[in-house]
């Protein structure tokens, strides 16, 4: 449900969002039954109050009085939000969950759909995404200079954007809602559990926030100025398996790349809001939103092949135990020294300007706005071993392990000696680059994303308020995104030599590791037994020239990386508000229509595959149009209970990158398939649909204790439609223009058989459904003795059941599916107890398995299933009160991942086949505020 909001500061926020018939202010639409509230009309009714207790009781007039399904959070203060991410805020909402990336909660799933099916607003507009695809990465925006936050469950007509599974909006300050000067600082330190696993990076860092707001002349002029710099640093300890071969009717470990990963997360953010209301009918506003993002993530560990059988120079002896083996050990281990790193930087601008008329008659609102997003992520490689191409002559290990009993799946021991610089050089140590004639020292991906938005919406709404309909309010929107990504790929092999050719004698195969670069060694794996390793910095060794990069693309990606896509989206649509008796029983409401029509195209490459292959360039898309109805009721049916009922058609876009025009083209020998074809391909589709939902909700909503508690159960259906299928083989193309590359012998057979080919790769051939109960309550422990008065509890519980089914059409077959992100429960609660200033809570998070989403080799996508997950958080907090010396300074201390819960993922169904285990450890907060 909702975290909390002081009452100084929340005072006009209070009128103007929680009184019947205002519904949520949205900046960029009027939202159903919207209307402007005289301050003048409102001054009797504030109550000033402060604390955790006071904004949950806000949050459930929100939800009571709200025209449709949704959920809200807001801040206890200006600048003040309980949880370190915005992300995690919002996956404490019911129907709401988190993944969990390098130790944050940075993804989110509403009603059990990915990321990719929900939509993000900030201030009623869209927000790009500084990814490869549409989901926003919300570890971006500080969570204190967001004041509050709506999740739309159900969407009305004059929603533009509106996600599949729900729509997020996030809201910065607007001044003239406050009624007074604030000026609130605030500072907290923060430290990891054990300090850092890396040299270079720190286990300790900082939060820092300043906000501002005024009002000006008689209060027609306001103006909010936010500012939040932060250095976060995380660990994760990892654990990553190739996976699990079977030997003499055994599975063992086949191959792990375990990893000391640290993260070190820079971020400025800054917000500016002015807004200027000269008369009662009219208020203008522009608001700017900032951040500048830089990620530092250095990850050292060892890369084992262990298995004979997939290519490791290992035997395997002492195999102990059935199923999968309690103990094995290797001989004859080569691995490679991995000196990994990682650099993001990430830019994110936001403005807009939003300008509102309001008389007895009518209400016109105008708004435009602008947004753009920019990163580039540098992922270094770099290997070092005993020698090139795991020599037998060079050195080797043996490494043992044994079941782990409760924390990483496995333990080992070793003999050799990885800190070394003696023996451990920089070098290609399993000649992975021998097939290209090169010394594969290493590997950097260098991507850069750009994302750029211009919107526009004008809408009018007439009243009536006839007694059934409340006003009619019509629009029309235009949206025009461009997403580009551009993708570089460099071998990084050896300076020194004439020739990088390792069949060439001046081939430089070994250097030592320059000392300048070297860092002091660390037990970077001591979490699975290992002792200590060689640790250097890799960009060092680019920016002396130690490495070359080699200018060759890589062909483990599915197709090129590199395309753009291009989106203009018109949207038009009517909504009557309505507001009736239906006998003895009030009803408010909406019904609406959208109207939707888009115009997509992608720029992208086709290539024939393969190392140095010729690109060809390629563009297509698409035009079609969507009509999208919606229907909300809101039923009185006794005092203080309500039933609500919406109907509603939705959409979500395809992810950016299926929609990718690029292929990468395979030719065989002779023809095969049902074409009889020499042709084939895998890549995007430029073509490709909308995900859509037809969606059914009812919620009934109990509202007891004078407003401070409330109990509701909700259920749902979804008919998913269109659905992506990820992986289908059912686009033909015309691969003529490979003719001139082919040998006579083939272009003899292609011409006459056909230049036709399948292209394997997304599309709209899936369809299935899903379905949920949510039940959420708050108590106030004062019902129960006045004695218990300051305690309180809230919890919500989400069930979510889904059946989706793939349709392969060349085969004319079918197969069931996991919707990604979905978990079958979720549950989220607080206990807390506030009293004359002293504040503690505690906090936990529970989803069961889903199906999760992992950057992949070449920065592609992969899913793979988890483990479920429970999530302890806690706060511990004062603020002195008005009358002491101190009024205005709040002291807080928070523990975060209480029990360390690891975030576990495996393969093939089978919990004992882990792939990834990563365990972050605790981290602990200590801070102040003080509002002047």
């Amino acid at each position: 449900m909702s975290h909390s909001v002081s009452a100084t500061a929340f005072a006009a926020a209070f009128v103007a969002l929680a009184l019947p018939g205002t519904a949520f202010a949205q900046e960029a639409s009027l939202e159903p039954g919207d209307e402007t509230v005289s301050e003048d009309d409102t001054q009797g009714s504030v109550i000033i109050v402060e604390g955790y207790r006071q904004a949950l009781e806000t949050a459930i007039n929100l939800k009571k009085d709200s025209p449709v399904i949704a959920e809200a959070f807001s801040a206890e203060d200006i600048g003040k939000l309980p949880d370190v991410s915005i992300a995690e805020t919002l996956g404490r909402l019911p129907g709401l969950a988190v993944q969990r990336i390098n130790g944050r909660a940075q993804s989110l799933s509403v009603r059990g759909l990915g990321p990719d099916y929900s939509t993000s607003l900030l201030n009623g507009r869209e927000l790009v995404s500084s990814g490869d695809n549409r989901a926003v990465e919300y570890d971006q925006y500080p969570s204190e200079l967001i004041d509050q936050g709506v999740v739309y469950k159900t969407p009305y007509a004059g929603l533009i954007g509106q996600g599949l599974a729900g729509t997020v909006d996030l809201r910065t300050i607007r001044p003239l809602s406050k009624n007074e000067r604030i000026i609130n600082v605030a500072g907290r330190l923060e430290f990891n559990e054990g300090g850092s696993l890396n040299p270079d990076v720190k286990g300790w860092g900082y939060r820092a926030t300043g906000t501002y707001v005024d009002q000006f002349a008689d209060d027609t002029l306001g103006i909010a100025l936010g500012v939040a710099l932060q250095s976060s640093p995380s660990q994760v300890k990892r654990f990553s398996a190739w996976g699990y071969p079977t030997e003499n009717g055994t599975m063992v470990l086949g191959g792990m790349k375990p990893f000391a990963k640290s993260v070190d997360l820079d971020r400025l953010g800054a917000f500016g809001t002015l807004e200027w209301e000269p008369t009662e009918n009219w208020n203008t506003s522009v608001d700017v939103f900032y951040a500048d993002y830089r990620e530092r993530i250095p990850m050292r560990g060892i890369e084992f092949p262990l298995y004979p059988g997939w290519g490791a120079s290992t035997t395997i002896t002492d195999l102990q135990g059935t199923g999968m083996a309690d103990s094995v050990t290797y001989e004859n281990v080569q691995p490679v020294i991995r000196n990994d790193y990682d650099r993001k930087d990430t830019e994110t601008f936001a403005a807009g300007w939003n300008t509102k008329y309001e008389n007895d008659d009518i209400l016109l609102n105008i708004d435009l706005s602008y947004s753009k997003a920019d990163r580039r992520l540098q992922q270094v490689e770099s290997y070092s071993g005993f020698g090139y191409g795991a020599s037998a002559s060079d050195p080797s290990d043996t490494v043992t392990y044994v079941r782990g009993d409760g924390g990483f799946p496995f333990q080992f021991t070793n003999t050799a000696d990885y800190s070394d610089t003696g023996t451990i050089f920089l070098t290609d140590p399993r000649g992975w680059g021998g097939g290209r004639n090169i010394v594969q020292a290493g590997f950097i991906n260098d991507t850069m994303t750009k994302d750029e938005l211009y919107s526009g919406r004008a809408e009018l709404a007439f009243k009536l308020d006839n007694g059934f309909v409340k006003q009619l309010v019509g629009g029309v929107a235009y949206t025009d995104r461009t997403k580009k990504r551009d993708i570089t790929q460099n071998f990084l092999s050896l300076s020194g030599g004439t020739s990088t050719n390792p069949n060439d004698p001046g081939a430089v195969r070994e250097l030592p590791i320059p000392q300048s670069a070297l860092l002091d060694p660390m037990a970077s794996l001591g979490f699975l037994g290992f002792g200590p390793q060689v640790a250097y910095d890799p960009f060092a060794l680019i920016a002396d020239g130690t490495y070359v990069l080699t200018d060759i693309q890589s062909s483990d990606l599915p197709f090129p990386g590199d395309w753009t896509v291009s989106e203009k989206v018109w949207t038009g649509y009517v909504r009557a508000d309505l507001d009736a008796d239906l006998g003895a029983i009030p009803m408010t409401g909406n019904i609406g229509l959208q109207v939707v029509r888009t115009d997509q195209s992608s720029d992208g490459f086709n290539s024939p595959g393969g190392i140095n292959a010729v690109r060809t360039a390629v563009t297509d898309g698409d035009k079609y149009t969507h009509l999208l109805p919606s229907l909300s009721l809101n039923f009185e049916v006794a005092d203080n209970a309500k039933l609500r009922f919406g109907a509603a058609r939705t959409l979500a876009r395809p992810r950016m990158d299926q929609l990718n025009a690029s292929s990468n083209a395979t030719i065989a020998t002779q023809p095969t398939g049902a074409l009889n074809s020499l042709f084939s391909a895998s890549g995007g589709n430029p073509k490709l649909r909308p995900y859509i939902a037809d969606s059914v909700d009812v919620s009934f909503e109990k509202y007891f204790a004078g407003g401070k508690g409330y109990i509701a159960v909700a259920g749902y259906y979804k008919w998913l439609k269109d659905f992506v299928n990820p992986n289908a083989v059912s686009v033909v193309r015309d691969f003529a223009y490979l003719l001139p590359t082919l040998s006579p012998e083939q272009r003899a057979i292609a011409e006459a058989t056909t230049t036709l080919g399948f292209v394997s790769g997304p599309d709209n051939t899936a369809k299935g459904s899903i379905r949920g109960i949510e039940a959420s309550a708050a108590l106030p422990f004062e019902i129960i003795a006045p004695a218990l008065s300051g305690f309180g509890f809230q919890t919500s519980v989400a069930f979510t059941d889904s059946k989706l089914t793939v349709f392969d059409t060349v085969s004319d077959t079918s197969f069931n599916s996991d919707v990604p992100g979905l978990s079958k429960w979720v549950v989220n609660s607080t206990v807390f107890y506030e009293n004359s200033g002293f504040e503690a809570r505690l906090s936990h998070r529970y989803r069961t398995s889903y199906l999760a989403e992992f950057i992949g080799i070449s920065a592609t996508r992969q899913f793979r299933q988890t483990y479920s997950e429970s999530i302890f958080d806690a706060q511990v907090g004062y603020r002195f009160q008005e009358g002491s010396a101190l009024d205005g300074l709040s002291l807080t201390v928070q523990a975060l991942n209480l029990t360390d819960e690891p975030f576990v993922s495996y393969q093939s169904g089978d919990r004992d086949q882990v792939i990834d285990y990563e365990k972050y450890g605790r981290t602990y907060l200590v801070g102040a505020s003080y509002r002047f």
